[in-house]
């Protein structure tokens, strides 16, 4: 059987074992699923061909979340969120095309790193941020999500509030939605999806629906302390990854 963007088998195998993990992570904090998949398909092929897919993906992944988070989604921190994204995407794609991918996602990554090591310590935001400091991080988030880590600023932003970890999960998991929503046509238009694409999703789909079903079953078990603690984690495994990913 011939694999998709001409991968060999290893290639195919270790890709395979990226998209479960990934959607393990997924299912069980909403987010980092691009970030891990990108990461990982750069060790072993050209990562571009794979951000439609992950694009794909995280939509796809959302239909089975939907019924375990549709009723704690905070609705106005996504659209929020989402308003300042849609307004710098369309710069930041020419921001990037002269800065570079990876200065950017160094850049991004280190900030995200001393974020997560500054929440490590125990830091938090006890004022209560209005629809303008949401919009400001979604435009960092839309301007990030050019180098596939747009969902790092908003979690590592979520995750320094006093937020109970159902409402984390579930608003993290629509505003991805969301911004991969307005992603895809502009990705469709420049011709990044093709039939690779499909066939992709297609054969990592059943990797991808076990591990959301198990990060999800891993996720009603957690404590929210856990949960924040691991979310944390996550994200300075996340910025490492992104940081490795760029200077290898």
């Amino acid at each position: 059987m011939t694999l998709p963007f001409d991968l060999g088998a290893g290639a195919g195998l270790w890709l395979a074992f990226a998209f479960f993990a990934a959607a393990f992570v997924r299912g069980y904090s909403g987010f980092g699923f691009s970030a891990l998949v990108v990461a990982a398909a750069g060790l072993a092929t050209n990562p571009v061909f794979l951000v439609p897919v992950v694009v794909i993906a995280e939509i796809a992944m959302t239909l089975m979340q939907a019924k375990g988070v549709a009723g704690k989604i905070e609705w106005k921190r996504v659209l929020s969120m989402l308003a300042g994204a849609a307004v710098i995407m369309p710069i930041s794609v020419t921001l990037l095309a002269r800065v570079g991918e990876d200065p950017a996602r160094i850049a991004i990554s280190l900030i995200i790193l001393a974020m997560a090591l500054v929440l490590l310590a125990g830091w938090t935001l006890h004022r209560k941020i209005g629809p303008l400091g949401h919009a400001g991080v979604g435009m960092v988030s839309g301007f990030a999500n050019g180098a596939a880590v747009g969902g790092l600023p908003v979690a590592a932003f979520m995750a320094a509030q006093p937020i109970p970890a159902a409402i984390f999960r579930a608003t993290m998991v629509a505003y991805l939605t969301a911004i991969d929503l307005v992603a895809l046509p502009i990705m469709w238009a420049n011709g990044m999806v093709s039939h690779d694409t499909f066939v992709t999703l297609a054969l990592a789909a059943p990797a991808m629906v076990a591990g959301v079903w198990l990060g999800g079953r891993r996720f009603l078990a957690a404590t929210p302390q856990s949960f924040r603690r691991v979310a944390i984690m996550l994200l300075i495994g996340l910025s490492v990854l992104g940081l490795v990913r760029s200077f290898v």
